[in-house]
């Protein structure tokens, strides 16, 4: 069946519905709490998590590079976990890390501001006034995030295969109407392309990880292509060294069997006021 990825507003509750698609479907629900549980095995502390979960990296520092390594590697604990299949990826830009798959179903939950700021008040118990704030912030941020880090409008409704307003409809209409959907045999078709492109996809966001960890490595200003065990480096590096630590750091990462450099040595010295 398909891979179910859910984008959401603060507010909408989009969480109890996630949950009970997954069970109707018997799928696995990757939300917070599943990164969480999951983390330690990639090297992740809860500290970690809370500082860089859907924030964007700004790569300018050697710190800004490993915040971004951070979020490579939730990402491979996401798309490790389509990997197992049947999954439904909750927020962080899931739909943009399997770009091109044909079995994807993008799901988009939205509902007025005053509604949803009513609505999460009472779930959480709190003045309406805090939030009021809280859900403006979490749509900025969610918003800026798919922004800045995907280069996507989070609120283009092309960018969507479903997009429901929770006010509208009943809970139980839209989790049917999300199962009808994720059984289309025309998404069960594609899976089998889709299991190659995922090998591809999480062997260069290793690669990526691992070239974001690297202390030699001082600018990633190379784009990076994997295809069936080979790594192919295209751009440009300040000094000979950086061009060996990106070649040799690939080399070293499991999955990859060649390396191809195509990389250009570009003198470079930052301007100083």
């Amino acid at each position: 069946m398909a891979i179910i990825t859910i984008s959401r507003e603060m507010g909408t509750g989009a969480l109890q519905i996630a949950r009970d698609v997954a069970k109707k479907l018997h799928y696995t629900l990757v939300d917070g709490p599943k990164i969480s549980e999951l983390a330690s095995k990639y090297g992740l502390t809860p500290d970690v998590l809370e500082r860089v979960d859907e924030k964007p990296p700004v790569y300018i520092t050697a710190e800004d590079r490993l915040h971004a390594s951070y979020l490579n590697t939730i990402e491979l604990i996401l798309l490790d976990c389509v990997k197992e299949g049947n999954v439904i990826l909750y927020g962080r830009g899931g739909q943009d890390l399997l770009p091109g798959f044909r079995n994807l179903l993008r799901v988009r939950f939205i509902a007025p501001f005053d509604e949803r700021v009513e609505n999460f008040a009472e779930r959480e118990w709190i003045d309406p006034d805090l939030a009021r704030e809280l859900i403006r912030k979490s749509d900025h941020q969610r918003g800026g995030f798919i922004h800045f880090y995907f280069d996507r409008d989070w609120n283009d409704p092309l960018g969507y295969d479903l997009i429901f307003n929770t006010t509208k409809l009943s809970r139980n209409a839209i989790v049917e109407s999300i199962v009808a959907a994720a059984r289309d045999p025309r998404l069960k078709e594609a899976e089998a392309e889709a299991r190659e492109m995922l090998a591809d996809i999480i062997v260069g966001k290793r690669v990526e990880t691992e070239l974001l960890k690297s202390p030699s490595i001082e600018n990633v200003h190379f784009k990076v292509t994997t295809q069936k065990g080979e790594v192919l480096l295209s751009g440009h590096v300040h000094t000979e060294e950086e061009r060996l630590a990106a070649v040799k750091t690939c080399e070293g990462v499991k999955g990859i069997r060649k390396v191809i450099d195509r990389l250009q040595v570009v003198d470079y010295k930052p301007y100083k006021e």
